[in-house]
């Protein structure tokens, strides 16, 4: 939800926690207090302006997604260790990709890699209907369930291979990877819609450059963005080259 300000622009509101997601007084509700400061102190620092994103981020219950070990410390600049040698990454980095991606209202969203949720649950508050990709089924079973717990309906986890193969073509508008590729994403590409965005992080050594591809018509397109890191993502390659 959002307030309009004096210019008649729209304001993000940020909710307590225990209102928006039933969640009891007492300490829980610090992590509202500390949801604010990540928007203001770590994502409005890094130029992320688009105020569905920072509602949307403002709004989500990052410690639901994170060990229980370290809820404490789930509003922290950091990624947080979900087994498997997967990760949950620093909040930042995420906002820049879903600013870049221009998520429209009834767009169609893939997350690639959901894991334990989180993702899923800020792309659902900012598309249509979001689809996730998770191939470890503990972690495909901790989103299921913290996405019910939160009343998310307009999403759904599918346990599968993170290269999306079991995916009808051209069948979504948006799509975001969560964690950095060592190669290009081909076997994603060939789901994008027409007008449709993938964004993902490709690794060049320690370093990671945002991409952007894009579908207008049989051809896609590609630019650069900025740098940053998000954990790495052994995405299985379907190809070497393009699919489309």
């Amino acid at each position: 939800m959002a307030d309009r300000d004096a210019c008649g622009g729209v304001v993000p509101v940020y909710h307590d926690a225990e209102m928006t997601f039933g969640i009891g007084a007492g300490h829980m509700a610090d992590f509202a207090i500390l949801r604010r400061k990540m928007v203001d102190n770590q994502l409005r620092t890094s130029n992320v302006t688009d105020r569905r994103v920072l509602a949307a981020m403002g709004d989500v219950p990052r410690e639901r997604f994170v060990p229980d070990g370290r809820r404490e410390l789930a509003y922290a600049d950091l990624a947080h260790p979900l087994g498997g040698g997967r990760a949950l990454g620093a909040p930042a980095p995420f906002a820049k990709l879903l600013q870049l991606a221009e998520i429209a209202p009834g767009d169609r969203i893939l997350d690639v890699g959901a894991g334990t949720g989180y993702s899923t649950a800020v792309l659902s508050r900012l598309g249509g209907q979001a689809t996730a990709l998770e191939p470890d089924a503990q972690l495909a079973a901790a989103a299921r369930d913290n996405l019910a717990s939160l009343g998310v309906t307009n999403a759904a986890v599918i346990e599968a291979g993170l290269d999306g193969a079991v995916l009808e073509p051209r069948s979504f508008d948006v799509i975001i990877v969560d964690g950095a590729l060592e190669s290009e994403p081909a076997g994603l590409l060939r789901l994008l819609a027409d007008g449709g965005r993938l964004v993902t992080l490709l690794r060049r050594g320690p370093a990671a450059s945002a991409r952007i591809y894009q579908r207008r018509g049989d051809d896609i397109g590609e630019r650069s963005e900025f740098n940053t890191t998000l954990p790495p993502l052994a995405a299985e390659r379907a190809s070497d080259a393009f699919v489309f």
